[in-house]
């Protein structure tokens, strides 16, 4: 390959390095034209997967500032370079690998940290990120709700919702809502029975309550 067209490939390659969250790299030895092409599909619209000779590859990514160790970039090589979500590539990658033995995955590289084949694994077995954020929404949407029976309730039960918020992970938001519900009909006697001695408190320790509330919420 003459001097000036291996600038250019390592232009390209520098630049879907720039453009990617998270590149996977492969070993396609053995896979049809036809196969790979299937391959990509899985990958979804905003990876592609690329062959690259591995010298090339390794300039590239030191120009990009990329750490590939040297050991992913032996034998036919492919990358499959991701811009949007990096778990449906991984999903599609690991997928296809298992009804396809030839597509070896190696390794890759998440936002700078370099992956090793086992932690690629891993993020395929994570939900999408539109499947984590609805299930915050549906959080979020469900606190609204509770907002005036809050204000009225004993400050301890404030504060054991506060702390059972906190607590809650991205991977347990979908059990949060019926978990808030869950909590309201059981504390609604108990806000009910205890109006009188909360307003009977604030009124007896009118500080205290002031200093409560100036503390600000915690996001």
């Amino acid at each position: 390959m003459p001097n000036k067209e291996k600038a250019g490939a390592v232009a390209e390659i520098v630049e879907r390095f720039a453009e990617s969250s998270a590149t996977v790299i492969t070993e396609y030895r053995g896979l049809t034209v036809k196969q790979v092409t299937e391959l990509r599909q899985a990958l979804g619209a905003e990876a592609t997967y690329t062959v690259v000779k591995n010298t090339l590859t390794r300039r590239a990514a030191a120009e990009a500032g990329v750490s590939i160790d040297d050991s992913l970039l032996v034998g036919p090589t492919a990358i499959a370079f991701v811009k949007g979500d990096p778990v449906t590539a991984a999903k599609g990658l690991r997928d296809f690998a298992k009804t396809h033995p030839l597509l070896v995955i190696k390794g890759g590289v998440l936002d700078g940290k370099a992956l090793s084949a086992a932690e690629v694994n891993q993020i395929a077995d994570l939900e999408s990120r539109e499947v984590l954020l609805a299930k915050i929404a549906g959080v979020l949407k469900a606190l609204p709700t509770r907002a005036a029976g809050l204000f009225q309730a004993p400050l301890s039960q404030v504060a054991r919702l506060a702390k059972a918020l906190e607590d809650k992970t991205p991977a347990a938001a979908g059990d949060a809502a019926p978990a808030a519900e869950a909590d309201t009909a059981a504390d609604a006697p108990a806000e009910a029975a205890d109006t009188d001695t909360a307003a009977t408190e604030a009124d007896e320790a009118p500080t205290a309550a002031t200093e409560d509330s100036a503390e600000p919420a915690e996001q």
